[in-house]
């Protein structure tokens, strides 16, 4: 008999368990910035395809803005505006503020190959995002 009063019980999990269930999103027109609908109801997109649509939203989000997101989902980009910073610093900052938006999703693996570049007063990023159901481009 244990003396302890509180005992360690490690409950047992199977390997269906720890695997994700398959990632879904509304399917997006990222042009038009709005959801594609066939026949009255929106398109879902699964796998790779899903978690593009997910980061572009979460690229897309300025964070801590709005209450109906936790303080972990969107990016921090907006508070480089104004800022007297360096262009090279500023394109640092904007990658290191894409990379950790991103792997805030479990789907998300890593992030490589961040590039930013300001130009017209627009940011443009490009990465290469490994998700569990492989890697895939990312243009915001």
């Amino acid at each position: 008999m244990s003396k302890t009063l509180f005992p360690s019980i490690q409950p047992q999990t199977s390997e269906a368990e720890k695997a994700m269930p398959l990632f879904k999103e509304v399917k997006w027109d990222f042009i038009n910035n709005i959801p594609i609908y066939k026949g009255g109801s929106p398109m879902i997109v699964s796998g790779k395809d899903a978690v593009v649509v997910w980061a572009w939203k979460a690229l897309h989000t300025p964070r801590f803005r709005h209450e109906i997101y936790t303080w972990d989902y969107g990016n921090e980009v907006e508070s480089l505006i104004g800022q007297p910073f360096t262009e090279e610093l500023k394109q640092s900052e904007a990658a290191r503020y894409f990379e950790e938006c991103l792997l805030v999703c479990p789907y998300i693996s890593s992030v490589s190959d961040v590039t930013a570049a300001f130009s017209e007063g627009n940011l443009k990023i490009q990465a290469s995002l490994k998700t569990i159901y492989g890697e895939v481009e990312v243009n915001v």
